[in-house]
């Protein structure tokens, strides 16, 4: 995870994003009835790219999965095991559980209740580390603190079960004042690195539009290393955009999944999914 070439393939969409996911991958609401059948949709959807051929270690160095998706299988084997030992590809778990409603500029993580028990489990079934995430809508200084306190937080309770964290404080694309925003968010993560004793997190963040502005955390000590969302851009709009930020490697969702249909056999499906990997592993691996 500190030095392999590649990216990280997130595969997280919760209860609230799936429908949505389900729709650009061509499954329409009317196809299902409940959230059962929605999962189970959701997980085969995932278990096709987990088994695809280009789904391998050699491009896709982790991969983050929802708790459903942990708890599920691929070919007949708990998807945790199956992703290493089949794939070599790291797993990871999002643990939030969605944000609260927009207040000072920014969006909290809602309480975690059981977050320890599902640590220990997550631990026990080969759980590498997690992700939360939070949102951040406007540069306010007040609200990115209580962001990335939230943040470090419950970043030491993961650590505390030896995993590691993925913190992602995600700064809205849309936001009025990306730059003010990300200037003050970069300023509060390094004064927690600072303080940190002991340890290492990872970073996950939007891309940034100036050249290499995070270069000071990824070079950090405490830093495993920065990962990239898509946040909302297209991918060819996010992988250009990566390109030009040194030592930054993508951790997309939305933009790995775009061309992906149901409808496609699975020449096509594989055609499709190859063409992902090796756009975003070159924008995470060529810099400009």
């Amino acid at each position: 995870m500190s030095t392999k070439p590649g990216f990280i393939a997130a595969l997280d969409q919760s209860g609230g994003s799936t429908p949505g996911a389900l729709r650009l991958y061509g499954i329409p609401d009317d196809a299902y009835n409940g959230d059962a059948e929605m999962f189970k949709l959701m997980h085969e959807f995932r278990v096709r790219i987990m088994t695809s051929p280009a789904f391998t270690g050699s491009k896709v160095i982790a991969a983050i999965l929802f708790e459903r998706t942990m708890d599920g299988t691929a070919s007949g084997k708990p998807v945790p095991s199956y992703l290493w030992e089949d794939r070599k590809v790291v797993p990871f778990l999002k643990i939030d559980k969605g944000l609260e409603s927009e207040n000072d500029g920014v969006s909290m993580m809602k309480p975690m209740p059981g977050l320890d028990d599902l640590l220990a489990r997550a631990a026990k079934l080969g759980i590498y580390g997690t992700k939360e995430r939070s949102t951040i809508t406007l540069p306010s200084k007040t609200g990115i603190k209580a962001i990335v306190d939230q943040q470090f937080e419950i970043g030491k309770q993961v650590a505390s079960h030896g995993l590691m964290p993925i913190l992602e404080p995600e700064v809205s694309i849309k936001s009025p004042d990306k730059v003010g925003a990300e200037t003050i968010l970069r300023d509060e993560i390094t004064r927690h690195l600072d303080a940190m004793t002991d340890g290492q997190v990872m970073l996950k963040l939007t891309i940034p539009d100036k050249p290499d502005f995070y270069q000071s955390l990824i070079s950090h000590k405490r830093v495993q290393r920065v990962v990239a969302l898509s946040g909302g851009y297209t991918r060819a709009d996010a992988d250009e955009k990566l390109s030009h930020q040194h030592g930054m490697i993508a951790s997309f969702s939305r933009a790995l999944v775009q061309d992906l249909r149901a409808q496609m056999s699975d020449a096509e499906f594989n055609a499709a999914l190859t063409q992902a990997i090796d756009e975003i592993f070159k924008a995470s691996t060529v810099k400009v």
